[in-house]
């Protein structure tokens, strides 16, 4: 077992830089070797203890060990498109989007929607935009907000979905009457039972008694559930299953409940609401979905699905399962986001560490990057480890052919010239192209504080203007040495600029003066540092960095 440990950590630390994921070393040490899944706690730990291990080495030395272990590196096999849509017929194809309100598509939830576009377009079918807005648990609450925000990251993306907007919350008396027909079928009964009570019960494979109810008296239960006979937690309408199914969250599984809670949308007018897969049956049905394409992590609902359906007579939908995606770098929390906009702690849902699609606007990935990204992995139950840089390289690949140049300087060291080398400094927008700019030049000049400490005392190039021997007061050497490091300035005609980091930071600092003459969500770059977007212009200029 350890020789699998370390042969697939070495070569996940070989494939990212020298540092190995242990989650990511976890899932290849399974798929080569699924016994050992018997004491994942075991696993777990030696796996920790192999990259802690591994991770301390330098990368020569790693890759030097992977070779003894005999790894061979698997060959990629290039896939080009979407695998055919399952009996699908040009112009028939009926799929659909059901987010959750709970606050803006973040680039996790882009993966489905994305791929239920795609095909969409390649069969010439309809995309139904509906909006799951039944009320969810506690934790999980509708953001009102989230009803514009949702279409609006959707058609950021150039996901063209139906003009008509589905609402789940609309569609209540629908669901109201199947829930009566399920009922009048034998297939489902008021539940009475507390919380902990159907639990154990359930664990236990314990039918409960209000199972062996009449189709009569549960018809007049559920008429009094309508009615606020009840209150929330004390009955619930659940669904006839199999008690002795292996999943314990099978069994008899809720279908409605009570919720007291008021609706973002529709207030208090309902008090019985459905579960998700409950109104998703419905729904597909009646809404002649013929396709649906969701995560992996919900094939239960679609189990339970199947059985709705077929407890009416109905045909099933074509069910397809898409594996989930993990971006190493990013951490996705719509509740976190929830507390922290609503704290102030985020300036709001485009802030950059809600990861929302128009957080990703503001920091200038285009829509283009992130279907490329996406659309690399294809439709694939298998979960998916990509490094958020992939996202970066797509953007760059798009923005680099755009993206003018200038120089921004962070933490601004003064130093003085000990003679002016030319008035201004001519340098160009794109590298290989006849297009420049000028930048004043001054003796009183602004360099990074990291780029003073690095080389002071040394001879240095000012990018695009002179050679210095770096101090307070720099002496221009009149030299023309190129291979001594290279640093960018701006003169004493500067503007201010405060740069919005991926994680918040506010970074201040002085920018060339053309950068005024820059128009509102340009995209430039700012040369050593990175790839940004302007996002303001008054009272103060204020731009996104994206990526390097």
């Amino acid at each position: 077992m350890q020789n699998i440990i370390l042969k697939h950590a070495l070569a996940n630390a070989v494939q990212f830089g020298g540092k190995a994921n242990a989650g990511a070393v976890l899932g290849k040490v399974i798929a080569e070797s699924p016994e050992l899944k018997k004491d994942i706690v075991k696993l777990k730990k030696e796996i920790a203890e192999v990259v802690k291990e591994v991770n301390s080495w330098s990368l020569e030395k790693q890759q030097a060990e992977l070779e003894k272990t005999g790894y061979v590196k698997p060959e990629r096999v290039e896939r080009v498109g979407l695998p055919p849509l399952p009996k699908a017929i040009k112009g028939k194809v009926i799929m659909r989007l059901a987010p959750y309100p709970s606050g803006p598509l973040h680039i996790g939830n882009a993966k489905p929607y994305i791929l239920n576009d795609e095909y969409v377009k390649i069969y010439k079918g309809k995309l139904l935009l509906i909006i799951d807005d039944t009320i969810g648990s506690e934790k999980k609450l509708i953001v009102k907000d989230a009803y514009k925000l949702i279409p609006e990251g959707l058609r950021w993306l150039g996901i063209v979905f139906d003009k008509k907007i589905i609402y789940k919350s609309d569609r209540l008396k629908i669901y109201y009457k199947y829930a009566a027909e399920i009922i009048k079928k034998g297939k489902a009964y008021v539940c009475e039972c507390a919380f902990d009570e159907l639990r154990e019960k359930r664990a236990k494979k314990i039918e409960c008694v209000h199972r062996k109810q009449s189709i009569e008296d549960n018809l007049k239960k559920w008429a009094q559930m309508l009615k606020g006979k009840y209150k929330t937690g004390q009955a619930t309408l659940r669904i006839k299953t199999d008690m002795s199914h292996p999943n314990p969250a099978f069994r008899d599984r809720v279908l409605f409940r009570i919720s007291d809670r008021e609706h973002s949308r529709i207030g208090k007018k309902y008090k019985v609401w459905p579960l998700l897969e409950f109104s998703w049956a419905i729904d597909d049905h009646l809404l002649e979905i013929t396709h649906i394409l969701r995560g992996k992590e919900l094939m239960m609902e679609s189990e339970m699905e199947k059985t709705i359906w077929d407890i009416f007579g109905w045909s099933h939908p074509v069910l397809l399962h898409s594996g989930l995606m993990m971006i190493e770098g990013v951490k996705l929390s719509k509740s976190k986001a929830q507390q922290e906009v609503a704290r102030g702690v985020y300036t709001g849902w485009d802030d950059p560490r809600t990861w929302s699609l128009q957080s990703l606007r503001k920091r200038g990935i285009t829509p283009e990057a992130i279907r490329k990204f996406i659309l690399a992995f294809g439709l694939t139950e298998h979960e998916v480890r990509v490094p958020i840089d992939n996202l970066y390289a797509e953007n760059r690949k798009i923005i680099d052919k755009i993206a003018d140049r200038y120089f921004f300087v962070s933490e601004p060291v003064e130093i003085t010239l000990n003679k002016l080398p030319a008035r201004t400094a001519k340098a160009p927008m794109q590298p290989g192209k006849r297009k420049y700019r000028k930048i004043p030049v001054s003796k009183k000049i602004f360099i990074e504080k990291q780029d003073f400490v690095a080389y002071r005392n040394k001879e240095v190039r000012l990018m695009h203007l002179c050679n210095v021997l770096l101090d307070k007061k720099a002496n221009v050497t009149g030299k023309k040495v190129k291979d001594i490091p290279k640093i960018h300035w701006v003169g004493a005609k500067n503007v201010k600029i405060k740069l919005i980091m991926p994680d918040g930071r506010k970074v201040e600092g002085l920018a060339e003066p053309e950068i005024k003459k820059v128009s509102q969500n340009k995209a430039m770059q700012f040369e050593r540092i990175g790839f940004v977007r302007l996002d303001k212009t008054k009272p103060e200029i204020i731009c996104f960095f994206g990526h390097k």
